[in-house]
């Protein structure tokens, strides 16, 4: 759009590049508005107005997916600072006191699945702390918190053995991931991938497979998810996973390709009883993440 010289060009709307960004970051109009606490039609209407003030198309829509334009694309880096700057501002008047470190602990796993959204939110609403992150077997993480030397922790734990001092953020079914037209689950023994020892979900796994008397080997061991991951795809082993982990490169095997059930576990997180601010700001970041997880069924995007 070419305003004229004496015209005064148009202010765009911190709150509208907000939902413009989750949108591009989600790809889904439905998602951005569980992200932004606004109904799908409102974020709608609010990125149709967007549109009109730049008169440029801003996203290509299909049945499945949503994209940014050539001209969407630049905006998005526009939004990004404006956003970044506005935050740097009010966080200068509203939180100017809140300061100091977190020690945050998590397993591999939800280290890379979910530290990044929290991360994110927390450097943006309180960029004066620092978090100092531990990746370790939840075993080790209850250790550290025992010895105080970590803040704050996530941790998986098996069945309904939750420790006393611990909050569920979530529960999920664990399923058998094996390789897209693998055949490793038709194997015998079992050829199985495993975490290392401590895990709730090789905890599981073995107990489900002694119990239904299946014969397995242990074939792959890794702390990482990426190393698991990498046995599945290559069908030298099917792996006990969270269903939400379990992406469109991989299937869910169960009872009909002769697996046994494996049950939930649960993910959990401990707060040192005498947490200072910024640890008591990080718990709620992380808890309003695995919310928003449980309403949407994917980690939102910060915008």
């Amino acid at each position: 759009m070419n305003a004229p010289l004496n015209h005064p060009l148009p202010l765009l709307e911190l709150d509208v590049l907000r939902t413009f960004v989750a949108i591009a970051e989600t790809g889904s109009f439905t998602l951005a508005a569980n992200a932004v606490f606004r109904t799908p039609s409102a974020v709608s209407m609010q990125i149709k107005k967007l549109e009109e003030t730049l008169g440029r198309a801003l996203f290509t829509r299909d049945a499945r997916s949503v994209s940014l334009t050539a001209d969407g694309e630049i905006l998005i880096g526009y939004a990004r600072r404006l956003l970044a700057i506005n935050r740097e501002a009010v966080s200068k008047f509203v939180m100017p006191d809140i300061q100091g470190v977190v020690r945050l602990g998590s397993p591999d796993d939800y280290g890379e699945r979910v530290l990044p959204d929290v991360l994110r939110r927390f450097a943006q609403s309180h960029p004066s702390v620092a978090v100092d992150v531990v990746i370790d077997q939840s075993s080790n993480l209850r250790r550290r918190m025992d010895d105080r030397e970590l803040d704050i922790t996530l941790m998986t734990c098996s069945g309904k053995v939750i420790p006393m001092d611990a909050e569920i953020l979530l529960t999920e079914q664990i399923a058998w991931a094996g390789a897209k037209g693998g055949c490793a689950h038709m194997r015998q023994p079992l050829p199985v991938s495993l975490w290392e020892e401590g895990c709730a979900w090789r905890i599981r796994a073995l107990d489900a497979l002694s119990t239904s008397g299946r014969d397995y080997r242990i074939a792959y061991m890794s702390a990482h998810t990426s190393g698991q991951r990498s046995a599945i795809l290559a069908d030298l082993a099917v792996a006990p996973l969270p269903k939400s982990f379990i992406g469109e490169d991989l299937v869910v095997l169960g009872p009909k390709d002769g697996l046994p059930e494996l049950g939930t576990y649960n993910l959990v997180m401990i707060v040192r009883p005498d947490a200072s601010a910024p640890v008591r700001a990080a718990a709620d970041h992380i808890r309003a993440t695995m919310e928003a997880f449980k309403e949407s069924g994917r980690f939102a995007l910060a915008a």
